[in-house]
């Protein structure tokens, strides 16, 4: 197999890919019907993830047109000097070699995540939860078929039909090299991996998203806010999960009240701590530790901060490092709040459903990263990409 594909090539790739994503809907459709059916855990987000509609099908087709029409990530020039000996010194980007993807329920993930990684130049491999089976391997037959459409080898992308034993084995010990890998779903599956892994992990932790309703916020908004970030999509990892509200915010008790019943009105379950529970439709918090815990469910926690600094060391405290919001009109109290707050993503009087790549500009993403190291937030294309050091010179020795 050839260690680069040219920017033509990949392309031609992806929009053949795009191509019979369309042409084979039914079939598409009938195999995730399957895994629908077949489908036996009381999960409510995997249950969500799983599915596959006309609109998911959508979204592929979208996604595949958008990475064959977006620069090519490799080969860009990141730095470059010359040397006082007349060597000319550049780094350029590079693709990381072979990217192995871990993930649950989400077939999607088979065309949007594998597809940023193969534009990156990257051999990828697959594996999928047992849960989504006849979707994936239906998917992967047409990237082997696009592939091969396009006088390329199949080797390119890769799927491990393996059990959990048989992952372990090959995470400890791999049969082939592996250069990334990118686990995606919860937190026991990203420990599973970080554990048995012998090469560098990326990771996409727990959501667990906070918002600050602060003492100068409008709101209308912080409604709208906490229950488009609630309720929009409970399976999305940028759901909200927590909501501070703040002592000293003017007409507390009616903002609360509305926010309960706003929030039942979706048939949200809301667990509050002393102050909140006192009011009818709560549920008092039993385990101090749910103030931890990453819902992906209609449930959410209501609590009262005495102030903006203790917003920020709870948010700190608790969250997964993934989203934080303020809501206010105070743009000092909002820049004081973003700089401090340790998330990958700082809101002002917005949601916490834009931490995506695809609506911060990056065309979409291969996951999430909680990490610092070596991108955070959103994996996009152009974050793909390792680099490497061209050195040019005319018999320079040291």
């Amino acid at each position: 197999m050839n260690l680069l594909l040219s920017l033509k090539q990949r392309n031609a790739v992806l929009l053949s890919m795009a191509k019979y994503l369309d042409e084979e809907r039914e079939a598409i459709l009938l195999a995730n019907k399957q895994d629908m059916e077949g489908y036996q855990g009381g999960d409510l987000a995997m249950h969500d993830r799983l599915k596959v509609d006309d609109a998911k099908i959508d979204g592929m087709i979208l996604s595949l047109n958008q990475l064959a029409n977006a620069e090519d990530p490799l080969g860009i020039e990141r730095f470059n000097f010359t040397h006082e000996n007349g060597m000319r010194v550049s780094n350029k980007t590079a693709p990381f070699g072979t990217i192995l993807i871990i993930y649950e329920s989400r077939p999607d993930v088979t065309i949007e995540a594998a597809g940023i990684a193969f534009k990156s130049g990257n051999k990828i491999l697959l594996k999928g939860g047992k849960e989504s089976l006849n979707s994936n391997l239906l998917l992967v037959q047409l990237w082997h078929k696009a592939l091969e459409a396009n006088d390329t080898t199949r080797e390119w992308v890769g799927y491990l039909e393996f059990n959990r034993t048989q992952t372990q084995e090959f995470l400890e010990n791999p049969t082939e090299k592996v250069d990334l890998i990118v686990p995606r779903g919860g937190e026991k599956l990203i420990a599973f991996v970080k554990q048995h892994a012998t090469c560098p992990v990326i990771v996409s932790g727990r959501g667990n998203n906070f918002v600050y309703v602060d003492s100068d916020a409008d709101v209308d908004v912080a409604i709208d806010i906490i229950i488009n970030a609630k309720t929009a999509k409970i399976s999305a990892c940028n759901a909200l999960d927590k909501v501070l509200i703040a002592s000293g915010l003017p007409d507390k008790q009616e903002f609360i009240s509305l926010l309960i019943e706003k929030l039942k009105e979706h048939k949200v379950e809301i667990i509050a701590d002393q102050a909140i529970s006192e009011f009818e439709g709560t549920t008092p918090i039993i385990d101090p530790k749910v103030w931890y815990e990453e819902f992906l469910d209609y449930k959410i926690v209501l609590g009262l901060a005495v102030d903006l600094d203790d917003a920020i060391e709870r948010i700190n405290k608790y969250s997964g490092g993934h989203s934080a919001s303020i809501i206010t009109t105070n743009e000092e109290k909002a820049d004081y709040f973003m700089s401090r707050i340790d998330c990958a993503a700082v809101y002002h009087n917005a949601s916490t459903r834009f931490t995506d790549g695809g609506q911060l500009g990056l065309g979409g993403e291969l996951a999430i990263s909680t990490d610092k190291l070596h991108q955070r937030g959103p994996i996009g294309l152009q974050h793909l990409v390792t680099n490497k050091w061209y050195v040019k010179g005319s018999g320079q020795v040291r």
